[in-house]
């Protein structure tokens, strides 16, 4: 496993899991400051942040390994349910939704390992619909973990529309995927 900056925040970023999940569990005194949606929603962005961030210096570094590209999409993934299944329990999200974006990401996660394992990977490659699917989604998480009015503006409110817009985008472009894989399971399939 190589060891550099751009894998180790994505290791930091796997550690962030427990700890935006386990604000919620420490007690009320902890987070006097400033509250425990707001450390989650700090929690949540300094994830975020590390994704792109990762991304960046891998490639300027020239410090891409097939273990970075295996590892942060597991983090990104692992961060997102986390998050989403958080959500539900603070009675902030439905949980329909949270089963749409989960298992879409289990689905074409499983989508992509199987079109690798074919030589097809670049028939999942992502798409525009995929990008803005996740800027929606990236946006719409730290909106509802902070959840109260911010400026006059509906936080909870704006976190909602952008997470439900989201979950269209996540069924648009799981539909998307699928579509471009199909000639390839049709083609393993007759194989058989």
């Amino acid at each position: 496993m190589p060891l550099n900056i751009p894998i180790l925040l994505t290791w930091l970023r796997i550690v962030l899991i427990p700890l935006l999940v386990g604000v919620y569990y420490f007690p009320d005194g902890w987070f006097a400051f400033f509250g425990r949606n707001t450390a989650a929603t700090v929690i949540f962005i300094v994830a975020a942040v590390t994704d792109w961030l990762d991304g960046y210096l891998a490639r300027r570094w020239q410090q891409t390994s097939a273990f970075g590209a295996f590892l942060d999409p597991v983090a990104d993934k692992l961060m997102v349910a986390a998050a989403l299944i958080v959500l539900v329990q603070l009675g902030r999200l439905d949980a329909i939704i949270a089963a749409i974006i989960i298992g879409r990401e289990i689905t074409i996660s499983a989508l992509r390992e199987w079109m690798a394992r074919i030589g097809a990977h670049r028939s999942v490659a992502v798409s525009m619909i995929g990008k803005i699917k996740t800027s929606a989604q990236m946006v719409a998480i730290p909106m509802l973990l902070y959840y109260t009015p911010l400026l006059g503006i509906d936080v909870l409110g704006l976190g909602t529309w952008l997470i439900y817009i989201a979950a269209v985008l996540t069924l648009w472009s799981m539909g998307y995927y699928m579509r471009m894989a199909w000639p390839h399971l049709i083609n393993e399939d007759r194989k058989r």
